[in-house]
């Protein structure tokens, strides 16, 4: 294992045994609300600097882009750090918070704009998933692939419906019709293991909308280096802007992507 990615495990590691502790008496947590349906605890923002510490301690000359920290460490003239962390300390805070064993740590590593290194931590499992750009996905040091699946209408899929948009048009939609012509769509209140799900064959495919990088970076390199396609859904490569991403397997993913472009 790369000393970068054993680093960010080490990390995920960390803020897993935070939100372990804390998951045994949630009644005691610190509670805001940063939007519509859009919580943080204390136990994230614990997780995050706990994350942030171990890994500033090893790479002090590494930028952050966090999501309850924004960016950390940035140069000053602003121009694109040759190293940036890209951190989501729990993701699913809403399922924590309601003792939903549904969520996880993710940590990505970008090198000049190009994700290299990702975790994902499941604190409930014991689940950790790995990869390295180039170096294939791993399962608790055992690798994975996403699924054969060839059929739509056989395909199991994860989706993220965006609480804001109109019930009646845009994404919301689409990832509706899916739903009837899919084997079923499973909407867990986690886009990062849903992902990774992907990445392990046990969805087939994942949509979703108004997720920001840090629900992203990870999960997606993930899904890459484990056999599958992400794009936006436009077929493009601008996911990490648009927030709106397909990840699945090669053969579900140009049948999904058809829902959105046509």
């Amino acid at each position: 294992m790369h000393p970068m990615l054993n680093t960010a495990v080490k990390a995920a590691r960390k803020a897993g045994n935070i939100i372990n502790r804390a998951s045994l008496d949630v009644e005691r947590l610190q509670i805001a609300q940063k939007g519509k349906r859009d919580f943080v605890t204390d136990v994230d923002h614990a997780c995050e600097e706990a994350i942030i510490d171990i890994l500033h301690t090893a790479y002090p000359q590494h930028a952050f882009l966090a999501e309850e920290s924004g960016k950390v460490h940035h140069p000053e003239d602003g121009s694109v750090p040759d190293f940036e962390w890209v951190v989501d300390p729990l993701d699913g805070t809403s399922n924590f918070i309601h003792g939903m064993p549904i969520y996880a740590v993710s940590i990505a590593l970008r090198h000049r704009g190009q994700l290299t290194h990702a975790v994902v931590y499941d604190p409930n499992r014991n689940e950790l998933f790995t990869a390295s750009r180039g170096g294939g996905a791993f399962l608790n040091d055992r690798r994975v692939r996403v699924s054969g699946q060839r059929r739509l209408g056989d395909a199991l899929l994860g989706a993220r419906w965006p609480g804001s948009a109109d019930p009646d048009g845009g994404s919301t939609r689409q990832l509706r019709q899916l739903s009837l012509d899919s084997a079923g769509v499973r909407r867990t209140g986690s886009s990062v293991l849903d992902m990774v799900y992907v990445a392990a064959g046990r969805l087939d495919g994942f949509c979703g909308a108004n997720l920001k990088e840090w629900d992203l970076a990870a999960a997606a390199l993930i899904v890459q280096e484990a056999g599958g396609l992400v794009t936006d859904f436009t077929g493009e490569q601008q996911w990490m802007s648009s927030g709106e991403v397909i990840a699945a397997t090669p053969k579900i993913f140009p049948q999904l992507l058809s829902y959105f472009t046509e």
